[in-house]
């Protein structure tokens, strides 16, 4: 996948857990932990809003582009 969800790195350095983001901004923890896992095929922005206010970040900070074959591209694994 091109696009690399960073969710994990950003909530590390707000020490914030899994399941308190999730209620912080009303989403099921299921959902969350698909994104966290870069796992999930989309976003909507109104989530990526709600994770950005709660984490005081820029949508660059979780979302990275990463083309095709790169090192470190999660299908290469």
């Amino acid at each position: 996948m091109a696009i690399v969800v960073n969710l994990d790195v950003v909530m590390a350095k707000r020490k914030i857990s899994l399941s308190e983001l999730a209620a912080k901004i009303d989403i099921t923890l299921a959902n969350l932990s698909i994104l966290k896992n870069n796992k999930a095929k989309a976003i909507r922005f109104t989530t990526l809003e709600a994770i950005c206010r709660a984490l005081d970040c820029q949508p660059g900070d979780i979302l990275e582009f990463t083309p095709e074959g790169q090192i470190g591209d999660i299908n290469d694994e």
